[in-house]
């Protein structure tokens, strides 16, 4: 959950009612699969007789609008999101299919993309304050 997570910084690192800023439209869609259903599934396949490739995701769409809004309602702040249509998009939709997956190695994922997204939010809100404090406190600086 790379783009989440930087995403989740942003809004970690905005104050309430603070802007942050979406990149294109918002319109564009991914899907997104949280680390440990990541990892689960490719051991899976790994320990599997099956030996050929298959996508390891979610088939969840979401547009990167949707995904800002739940990344700000898990952070309890009220916070406006800008637009910047200039700014790098990627693709308009990307999407895992699952089907082979689940028939051949009968994984799926098991996280929702709210709680994945929680579990991550929590993290980065810990380290963004701790990188805060670190910040305000002088630094200690050794003698020759």
């Amino acid at each position: 959950m790379v783009e989440p997570a930087f995403k989740g910084r942003k809004v970690s690192e905005v104050h309430n009612l603070g802007p942050v800023t979406v990149w294109g439209d918002g319109k564009q869609t991914r899907s997104y699969c949280y680390i440990d259903d990541a990892v689960m599934g490719t051991v899976m396949v790994m320990e599997s007789d099956y030996n050929k490739p298959v996508n390891i995701g979610s088939d969840r769409l979401v547009t990167i609008d949707e995904l800002a809004d739940i990344i700000i309602r898990i952070s309890g702040k009220t916070v406006t999101k800008n637009y910047d249509p200039k700014a790098p998009q990627g693709v308009k939709g990307r999407n895992a299919d699952l089907t082979l997956v689940r028939k051949k190695i009968g994984w799926e994922p098991k996280i929702s993309l709210e709680e994945g997204l929680t579990k991550t939010y929590e993290w980065i809100e810990k380290k963004v304050n701790e990188d805060r404090k670190t910040l305000n406190q002088p630094q200690e600086v050794e003698a020759l």
